[in-house]
């Protein structure tokens, strides 16, 4: 992603309230961090585990009630803190994401002078010489800004076709609050790398300036227009989604005006059976959509949680799906490089024909486990849950005995605590938008089943690997035949210089020795060619069956050329 210009912070935030927000952070943290080293780390190791047990549970729901208050008294950065912590349904108890979930929709609003004052600041005029008119009650309240429907004055609404957008403004003081939060998540990540358990298994100060990252391009909004702008580009030739236009014109890196695109909220089941649209219908589009986003463009939407995703009805009654995907609110993304999208697919496509060791193979090259791990024991749990819950929803996983859970609980976490597991950069975000989906899915239809929805993806994804896989065993026949060919000469090279006395070697052998493995190299290139272009056709052929064939026939020149030089005499 783009880096980010900073402004200076604005000034009606005092210094003393700076210090006493950072000093109240870092104390919140070390006593927690205490308690946790106390009861998980110092009691077990004199014998006391039991009593470390029996108090978990409490000790989870009072970590996760006391940063809920104190997200929702500072804001800023606290409140993406705990949004993160409560969609990390795979490795926190239900105790603290159940807690935290309240702080998607829980933040209060700015009063509006405040935001008339930052936004006229900002676009240089009073709003009324900039908007036909402005609501002054927010649609939505976030931690780092506010929204308010608007409409645009009858030159402007000309210009861009649009006349009903809706302007985000950033919360006053907002970068002075961003930059006090990261210097404490920064201090604190400092004391987490001193812990051993925890710096084993993750980069703790590398993970604090990836959200980092995330956090000063969030408050960009010259970035998120950009980014919003790049997200329409990757799906403009696809009916199933839409995304708001950007009013360029009335925009800075601290006001946003965009297209209003109010429909019905993801989750709104009522409302969305009230518009003849099934929920049920609706959320294997979404998981799709997610899919393409993280597994073909390597561009995604890191923040798709309810209030970020409409479902818009077209009234085109003879489509598929009378309806879009409107997405909104661009400033979290997450860009996926070629290499960690190549694992990404071959994962999904581990998962999806239920492979154990392919999916602990997929880990490894997502570069999630170091090199050094040792993944027998990881494959052998994962052979066993893709047999006992492979293919489940969460309707049938209610129904399984919770002692049977347990058991598996505890062998498969011993198992994952034993292996060395690192975080690569922007899986924080891949996570958290993997977790979103799966709970937006989930509640548009309880009996949602993932894997409904991974294996059709997944075998769309083998059948465009095998263009890739014809391409591979294309180029790697190329670079053998480069060799094969470039070998000859550079033998004859040796062989002069022996010649012309450049190389002083007294074996008589010698040009016996090289004619030899000349024809040994010659042979072995024709094998690994032939074998190439035969794979090749094998693979091209269901799709293209002369294609097929051809490439399969040919494979035969390099076998006869092979045998041919294995009956040549020195």
């Amino acid at each position: 992603m783009a880096s980010v210009r900073r402004s200076r912070a604005d000034p009606t935030v005092g210094a003393g309230n700076t210090r006493a927000r950072y000093r109240r952070i870092l104390r919140f943290a070390a006593w927690h961090l205490s308690v946790t080293w106390w009861f998980e780390l110092f009691l077990p190791r004199i014998g006391l585990a039991k009593i470390a047990e029996r108090t978990r549970t409490k000790r989870m729901l009072n970590f996760a009630q006391r940063f809920h208050r104190l997200a929702v008294e500072l804001g800023g950065l606290m409140i993406k803190v705990g949004q993160f912590l409560s969609s990390r349904l795979d490795v926190l108890p239900p105790e603290i994401t159940a807690e935290l979930e309240g702080l998607q929709d829980e933040v209060p609003p700015v009063p509006f002078p405040a935001i008339r004052a930052l936004a006229e600041a900002q676009l240089g005029a009073p709003l009324e010489l900039v908007f036909a008119s402005i609501e002054e009650i927010p649609i939505a309240a976030a931690s780092l800004g506010q929204a308010h429907q608007a409409r645009l004055l009858p030159a402007n609404a000309e210009d861009t076709g649009l006349e009903n957008v809706v302007v985000k403004v950033q919360r006053p003081g907002i970068d002075l609050i961003v930059d006090v939060d990261l210097a404490a998540l920064r201090k604190v990540g400092r004391w987490l790398s001193h812990v051993r358990l925890v710096s084993k298994r993750a980069d703790m100060p590398a993970l604090v300036e990836e959200f980092a990252q995330t956090s000063l391009e969030e408050i960009d909004y010259l970035q998120e227009a950009a980014n919003s702008e790049r997200f329409a580009v990757d799906f403009a030739d696809d009916d199933r989604v839409a995304v708001p236009e950007v009013v360029w014109e009335r925009c800075t890196r601290r006001v946003l005006t965009l297209e209003d695109v109010t429909a019905i909220k993801i989750t709104d089941a009522a409302a969305l059976r009230a518009a003849g649209i099934d929920p049920v219908k609706v959320a294997p589009v979404f998981a799709s959509v997610m899919f393409d986003q993280m597994f073909t463009n390597g561009f995604f939407h890191a923040d798709p949680h309810p209030g970020n995703i409409f479902v818009t009805p077209t009234g085109d009654s003879s489509a598929e799906h009378p309806w879009k995907l409107t997405f909104i609110d661009f400033g979290m993304m997450g860009d996926v490089p070629p290499s960690t999208r190549r694992g990404l697919r071959k994962l999904l496509i581990a998962a999806a024909s239920r492979d154990g060791k392919g999916l602990v193979s997929a880990i490894n090259d997502v570069g999630v486990l170091v090199s050094s791990a040792d993944t027998v024991e990881l494959e052998r749990a994962m052979v066993q849950l893709f047999a006992r819950f492979g293919g489940m929803g969460f309707a049938e996983l209610k129904d399984v005995d919770p002692q049977e859970f347990r058991e598996f609980a505890v062998e498969f976490g011993d198992v994952v605590r034993s292996l060395p597991f690192q975080l690569p950069e922007n899986f924080l975000l891949i996570i958290r938008a993997m977790s979103l989906t799966s709970g937006v899915c989930s509640t548009l239809d309880p009996r949602f089943n993932l894997w409904d929805s991974v294996e059709p993806y997944a075998a769309q994804l083998v059948r465009d690997e095998r263009g890739n896989v014809v391409q591979d065993l294309a180029q790697q026949g190329f670079d053998v035949a480069k060799v094969a060919l470039r070998l000859p000469k550079r033998l004859d090279g040796l062989i002069t210089g022996l010649e012309d006395g450049s190389l002083s070697v007294g074996s008589p052998r010698l040009e016996r020795q090289v004619a030899r493995l000349q024809r040994t190299v010659q042979r072995a290139v024709a094998v690994v060619v032939f074998g190439a272009v035969l794979i090749a056709g094998s693979l091209v052929r269901p799709d293209d069956v002369v294609l097929g064939n051809v490439m399969m026939s040919v494979s035969v020149v390099p076998l006869l050329m092979g045998l041919w030089a294995g009956r040549r005499r020195p």
